[in-house]
């Protein structure tokens, strides 16, 4: 187990734009406002989504495509450096009109309607190369 404290003293709620990227927007607050390390919880709605999930075995992400309207039940992730850029590491549980869930790493999706809630850290957090696992992660 990796861990270390955190301290934070800044607290956003953000209403994303409409036919904007939902991850993009979350990564364009975090330059604005100049937080290198955040959690963030968000709902809303989007038009279409591109979805990953990642292969343990194959060590390489699948890619899936939605190109329909869904609303956004559960989002959470965190925003830190990943080769000097800001990063918004967003997963997403996803609802079709049948109530069918969608779930994974959410790479793009286009803005419908979307509240975050953002906690942003005092500490920079940077992403580094995991050999065990071949992803970036933190601390």
């Amino acid at each position: 187990m990796h861990y270390r404290e955190v301290d934070a003293s800044r607290e956003f709620l953000l209403r994303l734009e409409t036919g904007a990227d939902w991850r993009t927007e979350i990564e364009e607050f975090a330059d604005l406002e100049d937080i290198d390390a955040a959690w963030f919880q968000a709902m809303g709605a989007v038009q279409d989504a591109e979805v990953w999930f990642y292969d343990q075995e194959t060590k390489e992400y699948q890619s899936v495509t939605f190109d329909e309207p869904l609303e956004v039940a559960a989002c959470v992730g965190n925003v830190s450096d990943l080769d000097g850029e800001r990063f918004a590491h967003t997963h997403a549980v996803l609802s079709r009109p049948s109530g069918q869930a969608l779930a994974g790493h959410l790479n793009a999706a286009t803005v419908f309607a979307g509240e975050v809630y953002l906690r942003a850290f005092d500490d920079a957090l940077v992403r580094e190369h995991d050999e065990t696992t071949d992803l970036d992660l933190w601390l």
